[in-house]
């Protein structure tokens, strides 16, 4: 099960909105005899891949999926019946599915007379597809703030220098974690600051995220990095922006204003239908407060470098909070150093909202 946890890991960035899986097939006499993972949407889910690889020696073998086979046909067939017909005897899985379109796989395969057996390192196989989860779970994507800061908290300097706080080790590691997510968005400060280009670079085969900007009353530039077609761009505007400077074709999302902002909380589930399941959160200090207090923060991945600049912006801003009792109260998962500085990956220790 560890392997097709591994396995299923290369699939990040590539399957929404379907779930990273991998499967491990063993024959009767515990021999590995197929592996496979889902590749991309649409394409063959990993026990078909496995099964392929195995051939005839799955008869009567168990096969390791790291999610319970599904129960639909969708753009695939149902996986629950493919381990049937392939005469697989024992179904071991991780976690169970929570779609309701795709649930019901282990009872199918137990009325055809599978051995199945689910919870197998479901802790593991649940933080390697959390994002999916999530997302699945609470009807909007799952968010991971990113940012980067000096020791003492600041993301640029007083006169507003920033390039480069961090180090490349840390910016190459950036360019991973936008290759596993489905969407990266920035707010209307950060376009007008830095003209980021927020595509993928340095990382092989990676699938272009969506690049997604929230600019209240479209005042993004028409030579604006991101509208260079080097990846697929979402600009988000209040629903009456004036957009007749943008260059033709331009894919513009217009959403209500509340209190003269778009509200994240109308924002995430319209990327949810858009297929994004993972969105990766690179705007500035204004923007990753607003979804701080709208509880809709799900991971932070904090850059440190070891450098102090006592004043200039902070990280965050605008989160509503007031007081200490009021803090938002990480759990810290992983602390991993990338050349001079510190990668810290946090959670939340309360439940995240649903939109």
């Amino acid at each position: 099960m560890r392997r097709a946890i591994a396995l299923a890991a290369r699939g990040l960035g590539a399957t929404s909105p379907n779930p990273v899986v991998g499967c491990v097939i063993t024959a009767p006499d515990g021999t590995v005899v197929g592996e496979g993972w889902h590749q991309r949407a649409g394409g063959p889910h990993a026990e078909v891949h496995a099964l392929r690889a195995a051939g005839e020696a799955a008869r009567g073998g168990t096969a390791y999926v790291t999610l319970e086979p599904c129960n639909h046909t969708g753009r695939t067939g149902p996986c629950a019946q493919a381990l049937v017909e392939a005469g697989i005897a024992t179904v071991h899985y991780a976690v169970g599915d929570p779609n309701p379109q795709a649930t019901g796989g282990a009872a199918t395969l137990r009325e055809a007379g599978v051995e199945v057996h689910g919870g197998l390192l479901e802790d593991e196989a649940e933080a390697g597809n959390t994002a999916w989860l999530t997302a699945v779970r609470l009807g909007r994507p799952h968010v991971t703030w990113k940012y980067a800061a000096t020791l003492d908290g600041r993301t640029a300097a007083a006169d507003g220098t920033s390039r480069w706080i961090t180090s490349a080790e840390s910016r190459a590691d950036v360019h991973r974690l936008r290759a596993e997510s489905d969407a990266v968005l920035v707010g209307s400060g950060t376009l007008r600051a830095d003209d980021p280009h927020l595509a993928v670079r340095g990382v092989e085969d990676a699938v272009q995220p969506l690049r997604v900007v929230l600019d209240t009353h479209a005042r993004i530039l028409p030579t604006a990095r991101v509208l260079d077609g080097a990846a697929p761009t979402l600009l988000v505007v209040g629903e009456d922006a004036d957009t007749r400077h943008l260059p033709e074709g331009t894919d513009i999302l217009r959403l209500p204003l509340t209190d003269g902002r778009i509200g994240i909380h109308d924002l995430l589930p319209r990327l949810y239908a858009r297929g994004v399941r993972a969105l990766f959160l690179e705007g500035g200090a204004t923007l990753a407060g607003a979804f701080v207090e709208g509880g809709a923060v799900d991971r932070v991945v904090g850059y440190l470098a070891p450098a102090l600049l006592g004043e200039g912006p902070a990280a965050l801003t605008g989160a509503g909070i007031e007081t200490i009792t009021q803090a938002l109260r990480l759990d810290i998962t992983d602390v991993v150093r990338l050349g001079p500085d510190l990668r810290i990956t946090a959670v939340p220790t309360t439940a995240p909202k649903e939109h």
